[in-house]
């Protein structure tokens, strides 16, 4: 999983994945979050959004957010009635004493992203790992929600 990129697809042709619906939802979400709080595109806040996939594998909704350069003591991860709700600190501090100069470079940024889950999300079985700047969190969907039926389309066959 190290070297494999991560898409949200759309199966069909032409068909929109209820997954790139509620990403796209996350997004309006968060851009809503940022701007109630006054922060815009060139605040330090909207410096750190981490990419967020979401896609379904295996009966689970499995969410994953590249976090570089953090740890797992630095997120954290809840379940809501709403969804995921991934939110965290990025902070670095540097510091160098060379040739007689004292260097010291800070900076902090906070992020809040929340996924809204689909109906039959199991949110009470939500795991959660955090490997090599991914944090994965995979939630169990029932079978019941991938059923579908083809609905006949009537009117003019002109």
């Amino acid at each position: 999983m190290a070297d494999t990129k991560l898409q949200t697809t759309t199966g069909r042709q032409g068909a929109v994945s209820p997954f790139s619906l509620m990403r796209r939802m996350s997004e309006e979400m968060d851009r809503a979050f940022a701007s109630s709080l006054g922060l815009t595109r060139g605040s330090e806040w909207a410096g750190f959004s981490p990419a967020i996939d979401v896609r379904e594998s295996k009966g689970n909704l499995e969410i994953h957010a590249e976090l570089p350069g953090m740890s797992k003591d630095d997120v954290k991860v809840e379940c809501t009635n709403d969804g995921i709700v991934i939110q965290g600190e990025k902070r670095r501090e540097q510091e160098s004493d060379e040739g007689g100069w004292h260097r010291s470079e800070r900076s902090y940024g906070s992020f809040y992203r929340a996924i809204p889950l689909p109906d039959g999300a199991n949110a009470d079985q939500a795991k959660a790992e955090f490997k090599d700047g991914v944090l994965t969190i995979r939630v169990p969907v029932s079978e019941a929600q991938h059923k579908s039926r083809q609905i006949p389309i009537g009117g003019d066959n002109k």
